[in-house]
């Protein structure tokens, strides 16, 4: 094996990578911030400030339409895809918290794009079991609790059109992943990494983007 051509990222390289992206607009800006500066504690819930930008370019990319997001916490992600999304598109939002999504609704009204969210306040797995069955997703972001996985991945990809595009968080689990003896959310990931490379239903690729990006898409 050959050594990693990935930098050390330092402080200031991570600030040069986000200089050198798409800037927030205003309304991500305030939000990442109100996020950090009001929910402190579990603010490493939040997507990645770098993926933002990615996911509203994967959208655009993709040109989806239908999109189904696991895991919104104060909405920063559901915010960058919505944003991105053509006329007539949305976003369902799946979530357990009404406080944490609460911040987000706010922040969608002032982008102006809160009609193209459809947030579902349930567990996620009853939400996706409830949707129509058949393919009809165009992407799909997963990041939520690491144990299920597996089974989110299992309800969306039959739901998935072909070419459609699943985007899942947190795939490195913060370099854990290669530590056998690691268990709860490591564990989890590596079930599911192994699950992901050993599905024929998708072509997928593992990238070093923020905590780990696995980009799948549909046969």
């Amino acid at each position: 094996m050959y050594e990693t051509k990935n930098p050390q990222l330092t402080p200031e390289l991570y600030a040069y990578v986000l200089a050198h992206n798409p800037p927030l607009t205003p309304t991500q800006r305030a939000l990442v911030d109100t996020t950090h500066r009001e929910l402190a504690d579990v603010a490493g819930l939040q997507t990645a400030e770098e993926q933002g930008p990615l996911l509203s370019f994967l959208v655009r990319l993709t040109g989806a339409r239908q999109i189904v997001e696991i895991g919104t916490f104060t909405g920063f992600s559901t915010l960058s895809m919505a944003q991105a999304l053509p006329e007539g598109g949305r976003v369902i939002a799946c979530d357990v918290s009404e406080e944490w999504t609460a911040v987000g609704r706010a922040a969608w009204a002032d982008a102006g794009v809160a009609d193209r969210i459809d947030l579902r306040i349930a567990p996620a797995l009853e939400t996706l079991r409830a949707l129509p069955e058949g393919p009809w997703i165009d992407l799909a972001f997963l990041d939520a609790d690491k144990g299920s996985y597996i089974d989110y991945w299992e309800e969306l990809v039959p739901r998935m059109n072909p070419g459609g595009l699943l985007v899942v968080d947190n795939t490195l689990f913060h370099g854990e992943v290669t530590d056998p003896a690691a268990g709860g959310g490591a564990a989890a990931i590596r079930a599911f990494n192994d699950h992901v490379r050993a599905d024929d239903r998708v072509d997928d690729v593992l990238l070093t983007v923020a905590d780990g990006t696995t980009l799948a898409r549909r046969r």
